[in-house]
């Protein structure tokens, strides 16, 4: 029988989608995990995978062109089958009603047979009440909840916080797109959930709680978890106990804003020894800043064993009492931010054959022309500013830059973005500032300027670090004369930026000094040759050599 794929929401926000790129076509064949398409929603562009095994009969959005969640997209059956008459299907409906009424108690042993239902279950992704983990990144594949803003019971209004949500990029909120009852929750604060798993279940007292979990059962086909069921009073409340929970449950949860929780893990302050002096006595940044840790003990006589001191916060330092001093080391546990950045950058040092181009760049006109330019700009604009101006015109003459590997093909892109690579304790975050090339140098100075002040402060929206093209590192403000970078997937090249430093050079019948900037050029070898690469330098230092051709 044909089955109907419609647009599944993939972000918590998301009402509509454009098919970015269709990766099947009419008569094709899919099975469940098949890469169909690709679709840019309000987060980012993302992988819709098929759910379904079949040959496609029907594609109902062209790319470029938007559907409504839960539109039908494309329908999977057998060849030859007819169609026609699931096109007038309606969209089904959100609610979830009860059948029979709810069992006082289900028993722990009957938890099994629950997360293997032997009838039909529903869709979980067609489910209104239930709350999967949004894709809050490009690279974002799972999540650690920070907090929870709502506990199960409470009411929760359209756009009102749920969460707070850890994942590979930034701490971020997540908002509920349902109003209810908070029915269920996936894992306690310092769980972790996968994208586009159940995380909560929004909905109201004839909301058929057991009929969702069934369903996500039925999409997990290798659950990790054994749930028990306890239904206080039948039918109105489900609540769901984890055999497991990441974390021990307490009857009031730490409050901390996710400034507060970075700062803290930072300088090792345990959050539980703090007042907060925010709404609620939720702990700020204030109170890490006015943090005076008590007296430490006077040391024990060496003649008595020395005991590790238990601290419940990371980083755990253990010291080691020899005879002239203390030995020790630090445990810090890898943020999601930083799994990723490993991943995905040994992905690429190991994957991509890189080879680099060094260029030397004469800044003396680009030193006066900042200086004319800044008497005007209602922004400063720096030197890096110069440099991403620069560069994104030169991509425009050398567009086999701004390419990626797709494996059997290379795509080039029409647009320019620019990613900023900005550093954070917790590792590297890439804001991107679209369309660089057709940007006045002030407008990008403003832009990158409010990206790197949002990055610091962990700001960042998806939208604003996803979708680079080209990549800049510039570690010149730290005095770093020269470095090689590694190329930010899914770019075919990123760029090195040193510091502006005086040489002396010949000049007429004497010497003199200029001021020299080093620029080395990563590239991934599979998508961009070497003469390639090395023209495109050339372009770019005749720009920041001659900084008024930027301006024609």
């Amino acid at each position: 029988m044909a089955e109907v794929i419609r647009l599944p929401r993939m972000s918590d926000t998301m009402t509509d989608g454009v098919i970015a790129e269709w990766h099947k076509k009419v008569g094709d064949t899919v099975k469940p995990g098949d890469l169909m398409a690709e679709v840019e929603t309000d987060k980012a562009t993302m992988e819709l995978e098929s759910y379904e095994t079949g040959t496609i009969l029907y594609i109902g959005v062209e790319k470029g062109k938007a559907v409504a969640v839960n539109g039908i997209i494309a329908i999977v059956g057998k060849p030859g089958e007819a169609f026609e008459h699931l096109l007038n299907e309606p969209a089904p409906t959100a609610a979830i009603a009860s059948e029979t009424a709810a069992p006082t108690e289900v028993k722990a042993t009957e938890a099994a047979a629950i997360a293997a239902p032997t009838t039909p279950t529903l869709d979980i992704t067609k489910i209104e009440e239930a709350i999967l983990m949004p894709r809050m990144s490009d690279t974002m594949t799972e999540a650690v909840i920070a907090s929870w803003a709502k506990k199960i019971g409470d009411s929760v209004k359209n756009g009102e916080l749920l969460a707070e949500v850890e994942t590979d990029k930034a701490t971020m909120e997540l908002e509920s797109y349902k109003a209810g009852k908070l029915l269920w929750i996936a894992a306690e604060a310092g769980g972790k959930v996968q994208v586009n798993e159940l995380l909560c279940i929004v909905g109201d007292d004839a909301t058929n709680v057991q009929a969702i979990l069934n369903a996500a059962a039925n999409k997990n086909t290798a659950p990790t978890t054994t749930q028990n069921i306890v239904t206080e009073t039948a039918p109105t409340t489900t609540a769901i106990v984890a055999a497991e929970p990441a974390t021990t449950a307490t009857t009031e949860r730490l409050k901390a804003s996710p400034l507060a929780k970075m700062l803290a893990k930072e300088k090792g302050i345990n959050l539980n020894t703090l007042t907060g002096t925010g709404d609620g006595g939720r702990i700020i940044k204030k109170d890490i800043d006015n943090y005076t840790p008590a007296t430490v003990a006077a040391m024990a006589p060496l003649a008595t064993p020395a005991v590790a001191p238990v601290i419940d916060t990371a980083p755990v330092f253990v010291p080691t009492i020899i005879a002239n001093g203390v030995e020790g080391y630090t445990d810090t546990p890898n943020t999601q931010m930083r799994k990723v950045i490993a991943k995905r950058l040994s992905e690429s040092k190991f994957t991509a054959p890189h080879f680099y181009l060094k260029m030397e760049i004469n800044m003396d006109n680009a030193m006066a022309a900042r200086v004319t330019l800044n008497e005007q700009s209602p922004v400063k604009i720096s030197f890096n500013d110069l440099v991403i101006k620069a560069s994104a015109m030169a991509l425009r003459k050398h567009p086999a830059v701004n390419s990626s590997w797709m494996g059997d093909f290379i795509r080039t892109y029409q647009h320019i973005n620019i990613g900023m690579a900005v550093a954070m304790p917790e590792g590297l975050i890439v804001p991107v500032i679209r369309f660089a090339d057709q940007k006045s140098l002030s407008h990008i100075a403003a832009e990158a300027k409010d990206l790197g002040g949002k990055a610091k402060n962990k700001k960042l929206q998806p939208n604003e670090f996803s979708g680079n093209t080209f990549t800049i590192s510039n570690l010149g403000m730290m005095d770093i004369d020269e470095f090689t970078a590694i190329v930010n997937p899914p770019d075919s090249a990123i760029l090195a930026v040193g510091k502006i430093k005086e040489v002396v050079v010949r000049k007429s019948e004497g010497f003199g000094v200029s001021n020299f900037m080093t620029l080395t050029l990563s590239c991934d070898h599979r998508s961009v040759d070497g003469a390639v690469g090395a023209a495109f330098l050339q372009t770019l230092k005749a720009f920041l050599e001659n900084p008024v051709t930027m301006l024609i």
